[in-house]
């Protein structure tokens, strides 16, 4: 059974940071790629960050400079860190492997 779980959500000021990290198991994780999407509530799901098998990254132009992604194959985790926070971040992050989703975290930023 595949399960995806997200943390390190949480409330932070604009302009700070935060680590948000992805657990996978019951997967061969170091053979897929994975993504970070978002959703505001009322508005379609979005991609803000992906990562392939390899390596190679592609961010959301709103996102590009801000935030990272990247894995960890050897913990089965995927991180994405968020700097420079703007209130418009405001979001249930989720992750995703394949056809599977994680249950999401909170971000909320705001003064």
């Amino acid at each position: 059974q595949v399960q995806l779980v997200e943390s390190g959500g949480g409330l932070v000021q604009p302009g700070g940071s935060l680590r948000l990290s992805c657990a996978a198991s019951g997967i061969i994780f170091r053979i897929y790629a994975m993504s970070w999407y978002r959703q505001v509530p009322g508005k379609q799901r979005e991609l803000v960050a992906s990562i392939s098998s390899g390596g190679i990254t592609n961010y959301a132009d709103s996102v590009k400079g801000r935030f990272t992604i990247s894995r960890d194959n050897a913990q089965n985790t995927m991180y994405l860190q968020m700097d420079s926070l703007k209130p418009e971040n405001t979001a249930i992050y989720y992750c995703t492997i394949w056809e599977y989703w994680g249950q999401g975290t909170h971000v909320t930023v705001s003064s």
